[in-house]
């Protein structure tokens, strides 16, 4: 179609100080004529392109030349290429074509503030490999196959139609209907292994959105209430929305967690610096807790 071929024309010349017609007719497989066709078209559209003849010569662009004539304001062209930055960073196969193209067309645009990594601070090539090739079967409508491990510590093997790739507190998921537990569920990423596609296909459709603020999990909360000393102050607002220091720079610290084995395993990470106010029940059981581990050092 004429208009990709004339937005081609434009990328190339910005990418280019000068580019002959020949050049372009074959590049876009038409006629010469056709070409300068081009040229005439986008000059009566207000680009400033224009052809030299003799050695050296050919169809330029003003040197300045941006495309400052598009529909949208210099917020929005800046608030387009900082998403294309977050968009990038899980593409993970790291091509950036179209951050590339829309900086070209845009000219100079304030976007140095915003920088986004997903990947964690340890290794992640597993999870990166896993991530790919989820990504390609959601495209693909494909089955997987995969065992899990549960967060009660329990080995499964699940056939998933994968509908959605989410990003959660601080991880990856995939979400998608489970045919072994005829229900849709989240999986997360790291804890998938033995993936397998296979060549069956699914046609059901991904919601436009999970997440909300109701419990996507569902999952039963317990409202801890912590003493936290200075020392881990850090955590104390990295992990904690209602907290209140004490005049010897401790903490009293509330937050919902959910219910299992692992709220023991969360307050155990905090070691002597942490103390479980409320509720009695989780405190006795960090006690059990604490009594078991030594066992081991006796």
């Amino acid at each position: 179609m004429q208009i990709n071929r004339l937005f081609e024309i434009v990328y190339s010349l910005l990418n280019k100080k000068s580019v002959t017609s020949k050049e372009l007719a074959e590049r876009f497989e038409v006629s010469t004529r056709t070409i300068y066709r081009d040229i005439e078209t986008l000059s009566s559209a207000g680009i400033p392109v224009y052809m030299s003849k003799g050695k050296g010569g050919g169809i330029s662009l003003l040197p300045d030349f941006v495309l400052n004539k598009a529909v949208i304001t210099d917020e929005e062209k800046e608030d387009i290429l900082s998403s294309l930055k977050a968009v990038n960073a899980v593409n993970l196969s790291k091509t950036d074509t179209a951050l590339k193209k829309l900086s070209s067309l845009f000219g100079e645009s304030n976007t140095d503030w915003i920088e986004v990594d997903f990947s964690s601070w340890a290794n992640a090539q597993n999870e990166t490999e896993t991530f790919n090739t989820i990504k390609s079967t959601i495209l693909g409508k494909r089955v997987i196959s995969f065992s899990y491990a549960s967060a009660k510590g329990q080995q499964t093997a699940r056939e998933v139609e994968p509908l959605k790739l989410c990003f959660k507190s601080g991880a990856w998921y995939l979400y998608g209907y489970c045919k072994s537990r005829c229900d849709f569920r989240f999986f997360k990423l790291r804890r998938i292994r033995e993936l397998c596609v296979s060549e069956q296909n699914f046609q059901r459709k991904s919601p436009k959105q999970i997440f909300s603020n109701e419990n996507v999990f569902e999952e039963e909360y317990v409202k801890l209430k912590l003493k936290l000393s200075a020392q881990v102050a850090y955590r104390v607002y990295d992990e904690f929305d209602s907290y209140e220091q004490q005049e010897d720079g401790s903490f009293i610290a509330e937050i919902n967690y959910p219910k299992g084995q692992w709220i023991v395993y969360y307050i155990t990470t905090f070691g002597r610096d942490c103390e479980v106010l409320e509720p009695e029940d989780v405190r006795d059981d960090v006690k059990a807790e604490l009594q078991n581990t030594l066992k081991h050092y006796l």
